[in-house]
């Protein structure tokens, strides 16, 4: 399905393309940011997709912007330059990877005027002192196809994690990623690890344990792999761990109906992992002035408009008004953030030890 390309800016940040940075006009400044491929609904930051985009900031502030996609992560990218950075601004790190970079001292706290039209708590989940500042979001989600959701009779729909693991057709029909190599996996083991510490006030590794007794089936290598996959005509699997967006563009373009998504309930309440996507300043810019307009630029109701049929992510911007192909989402002012439960540096520093303990408990990925 057409979902798999739109939806790739969720890797986005983990990328492998690299481009090359045309010379701008003489005498005019080149503002050069590290992003990811898919940016806008772009293809590997070919300069003429954002065009209509960014060619009024330019205008405005009499500058070339320059995008580029690493060759490999934009942490691992921003880290393998400390000191000497490529870059003025990165577009893409996300609640995991923000906080390392901020702990790196590779970043530049700014809070620009249009933050204020920002919710406070989603700022706080990507970074309390602005190192990164939210442009978008959306929630991790279960999706599921209808027939397996006719064959639990609707049930699905509200389940709880443990479900998934306390019956074998449900956990042999459920498709993880490896969070070893992959953000969707990672954000996933995140999110059932504070489901069951902060909700169950349980052993999180249990959920794994009992899932590999029941036979759930060896994570995919990424999450494009999973979901083409679960999307396939036939024979793939019934549910996939994926995002709450997709039936919106499933809808839009002619697949509605076909699945739907779902996220962790208890007790009559929706829980879920928010996934936030910031811009931030590389330290070491020679354009901080720029740096700030265009932050403050991007959180504008102009460039956040085209946000939801392009990137597949909530505009962080409320002012913002969704496209009514949304309703087919689940609707995240449903849904009790997890991320509310544990702060970004907390995250980032327990997260290479919760990959090492799944490792020691998944059959067929040590």
């Amino acid at each position: 399905m057409a979902i798999v390309l739109a939806l790739a800016v969720v890797l986005g940040a983990y990328g492998a393309y690299e481009y090359v940075v045309a010379q701008p006009p003489a005498g005019e400044t080149a503002l050069v940011i590290y992003t990811y491929p898919s940016l806008l609904g772009g293809t590997d930051c070919d300069p003429s997709d954002f065009s209509s985009v960014f060619g009024p900031f330019e205008q405005a502030e009499h500058v070339q912007v320059d995008l580029e996609c690493p060759a490999g992560t934009l942490l691992s990218t921003l880290v393998s330059q400390e000191g000497s950075p490529g870059a003025d601004l990165v577009l893409g790190l996300d609640e995991l990877t923000t906080p390392v970079a901020e702990a790196d001292g590779l970043l530049v706290p700014y809070a620009p005027p249009n933050l204020e039209n920002v919710s406070p708590a989603i700022v706080d989940e990507l970074s309390p002192d602005d190192g990164a500042v939210p442009y978008e979001y959306g929630y991790l989600a279960i999706d599921y196809n209808t027939t397996f959701a006719e064959s639990t009779g609707g049930a699905v729909a509200t389940a709880t994690f443990p479900e998934f693991t306390e019956n074998a057709s449900w956990a042999r029909g459920l498709l993880t990623e490896n969070p070893e190599y992959d953000i969707t996996g990672e954000e996933f083991l995140v999110w059932q690890i504070e489901y069951y510490e902060n909700v169950l006030h349980e052993n999180w590794q249990t959920f794994w344990q009992d899932a590999w007794a029941e036979g759930m089936p060896n994570p995919a290598p990424d999450w494009g792999t999973a979901f083409s996959e679960f999307s396939a005509a036939s024979g793939g699997p019934p549910m996939v761990v994926s995002y709450s967006t997709d039936p919106a563009y499933a809808a839009l373009y002619g697949d509605g109906g076909q699945f739907n998504s779902t996220v962790s309930w208890w007790n009559g309440t929706e829980y879920g992992w928010r996934t936030i996507y910031g811009v931030g300043i590389v330290k070491g810019s020679r354009h901080l002035a720029l740096d700030e307009a265009f932050e403050n630029w991007f959180l504008g109701g102009t460039v956040q408009a085209q946000l939801p049929e392009n990137e597949w992510e909530y505009p962080a911007n409320e002012t913002v008004p969704l496209p009514s192909v949304f309703s087919a989402a689940l609707n995240p002012a449903g849904i009790v953030a997890l991320n509310g439960d544990v702060t970004p540096a907390e995250v980032a520093s327990d997260l290479p030890g919760w990959v090492s303990d799944w490792l020691s408990l998944a059959p067929g990925t040590a």
